[in-house]
């Protein structure tokens, strides 16, 4: 194997000129895209770079509470970004997912950590902390699509949805149908991913692993790994959320809350 090759400050310049075709195409089709793109690119630099002076000091130390507080504030942010990417949201809603979705992905890390990596310690970053970040942004990903969906298909046609409590149905089976629907699209963009990874795409970790000097076989062991943590994370979590929200928007006693009473949001 080739021994790892730097990045330098120039390099990086290089990448970025390639935002230019952007910038381009946005001003011709008259996008409106141009400064979205800029400050989208300013603030992933800002935002790497932070974290990456924060990781450096994490993986010198190897501090136990030091991880725990960096995944546990990966995992609030995710949460909360989850629930503002839908198009109707409520207030309750951000506190389901952050414990929901930090639940899930430090379950599903700590499998792997205790079951098949077993670094360590068991809190050594240079594992955890990627494989929390990689779940986390899944999990969002999937509770973001699979919340829209059932809120939506609940909110927006509650008129359908009352007219089954109208005629006796429990509230399970006025929403169950939506309930399916979050799950199934929460899961599209994992299930489409699987499908062609190795054909059409190669994976993120995987390519990392190999760009920084590691065998082939072994990045793809790797990946097969993060894939299965990846689909388990997703499902649960966007089951869990999608749970939480049906049992606040219906009440006990088989009634549809208003959104008033929900505080509901409106994008």
């Amino acid at each position: 194997m080739n021994a790892y090759i730097d990045v330098t400050w120039s390099s990086l310049l290089i990448a970025a000129s390639l935002l230019i075709a952007n910038l381009v195409l946005s001003a011709v089709l008259r996008l409106g895209m141009g400064r979205r793109l800029l400050v989208a690119g300013a603030r992933m630099v800002v935002q790497l770079f932070l974290l990456g002076l924060v990781l450096e000091w994490v993986f010198e130390s190897a501090n136990g509470p030091a991880v725990l507080a960096l995944g546990l504030l990966m995992g609030g942010v995710a949460g909360v970004t989850a629930v503002r990417r839908t198009s109707i949201r409520f207030p309750a809603a951000y506190l389901d997912s952050v414990v929901v979705i930090v639940t899930t992905a430090f379950l599903v890390t700590g499998v792997s950590v205790l079951g098949i990596l077993k670094p360590t310690p068991l809190w050594d970053p240079q594992y955890v902390i990627p494989l929390l970040g990689m779940l986390l942004g899944n999990a969002l990903t999937g509770i973001s699509l699979g919340l829209d969906r059932f809120l939506t298909g609940v909110l927006r046609d509650r008129t359908r949805v009352e007219g089954f409590l109208a005629l006796g149905a429990t509230r399970w089976e006025a929403a169950q149908e939506e309930v399916r629907e979050a799950l199934r699209v929460g899961l599209i963009p994992t299930v489409n991913s699987m499908l062609v990874m190795g054909i059409v795409s190669l994976p993120g970790m995987m390519t990392g692993q190999i760009l920084a000097g590691a065998a082939p076989a072994d990045a793809v062991r790797y990946q097969i790994m993060i894939v299965f943590m990846i689909a388990a994370t997703v499902s649960t979590a966007t089951f869990g959320v999608t749970m939480l929200a049906y049992a606040r928007i219906f009440t006990s006693d088989h009634r549809l809350r208003s959104a008033g009473e929900l505080g509901i949001q409106l994008d």
